[in-house]
């Protein structure tokens, strides 16, 4: 009898010796950081707004230290994006436009971002009260985020595969913990050899452009108006007006209350395949749907072929990211 509980005992030490703690894989997390020189990753990203749920499929392409290149397309809208980091800045393209932002800007460091393993790793590493779990595949880590509207997406669930510490999945949530954004990876590999121009920006704008057919001019098209579907607690739709613009009509939208803002949106020009990008003086910020430009006073975006652009002086950067996040249809004023 006594062998026989001898035995249950060394068994049970034996596996507890193949279990790995949270403080375990985060070294592991923080060695293989050290040693990783770059990576292509593709994924879907799940973003919950409106009627129905946004998806798009991303490709991401890391070379050490600081060069990126991010594809985000909707097969369904036609909607396309790229942002890429090289040593002349950081670009956004939007090639069915052809137009095409450059920030001075240290995007993705300012900031976490979902389908960036490395920003991932960071927000694990950085968060002292992160909650741990291991499955038989999985690391599931959940961690506070570091968004500019935090406040309404807290936390973030990060789940690693247990054989090479690579994402599975990433579920961005807000305060009632529902998913808001989910990443779901589909391929990983470590340590890919790019070509030596893959992040060069003329070739990445060249290429974006023939991948995506440029927007055909839509005079004849009505200008479908959306509207915001949140709004800060004590605010509401004031005016609505419509003014003439070299593109047909410009809506401008006022909103006031405790707070006020201006919501203006027009048809979109496509731009000449040759124009130069834009030099912003703010920071590039993903909406879901599109990226977009965030300066001190304005919040600017790009989606189905309207140009949108939310000014304040009173708002926050993260009122004006959730407002912006939830300008999807036409339902809600």
């Amino acid at each position: 009898m006594f062998s026989v509980f001898l035995c249950a005992i060394l068994l049970i030490a034996l596996a507890g010796c193949g279990a790995k703690s949270q403080e375990d894989v985060v070294k592991a997390l923080d060695e293989k950081m050290d040693e990783m020189t770059s990576y292509q990753a593709e994924a879907k990203m799940t973003f919950q707004t409106g009627d129905k749920p946004q998806v798009y499929d991303v490709e991401i392409w890391y070379k050490h230290p600081s060069y990126y290149r991010v594809s985000l397309k909707n097969a369904d809208k036609n909607q396309s994006q790229m942002i890429l980091r090289n040593d002349e800045g950081v670009f956004v393209f939007t090639p069915a436009l052809n137009k095409s932002f450059r920030f001075q800007s240290d995007w993705p460091k300012n900031s976490s971002q979902a389908y960036l393993y490395e920003s991932l790793v960071k927000d694990i590493l950085s968060d002292s009260k992160a909650s741990f779990k291991a499955t038989k595949k999985h690391y599931v880590f959940e961690t506070k985020t570091n968004y500019p509207n935090s406040s309404m997406i807290p936390k973030q669930e990060i789940t690693l595969n247990k054989k090479d510490l690579s994402p599975v999945s990433v579920k961005v949530m807000d305060t009632d913990r529902n998913a808001l954004l989910t990443v779901r990876f589909s391929k990983v590999e470590f340590n890919k050899k790019f070509d030596a121009d893959a992040f060069d920006t003329s070739k990445n704008m060249t290429g974006a452009r023939l991948e995506v057919p440029t927007m055909a001019k839509a005079e004849n098209q009505a200008l479908e108006v959306m509207y915001p579907a949140n709004l800060p607690e004590g605010v509401k739709q004031v005016e609505e007006k419509e003014v003439a613009s070299e593109n047909g009509k410009r809506i401008i939208m006022t909103f006031g209350g405790e707070k006020s803002f201006t919501l203006i949106e027009e048809k979109a020009e496509v731009l000449p395949a040759t124009s130069t990008p834009t030099l912003v003086n703010g920071e590039p910020v993903d909406l879901g749907f599109a990226i977009g430009a965030l300066t001190d006073q304005a919040l600017t975006w790009s989606y189905k072929g309207i140009d949108f652009t939310l000014a304040s002086s009173d708002l926050t950067p993260d009122e004006m990211v959730m407002i912006a996040r939830s300008v999807q249809g036409k339902a809600a004023k």
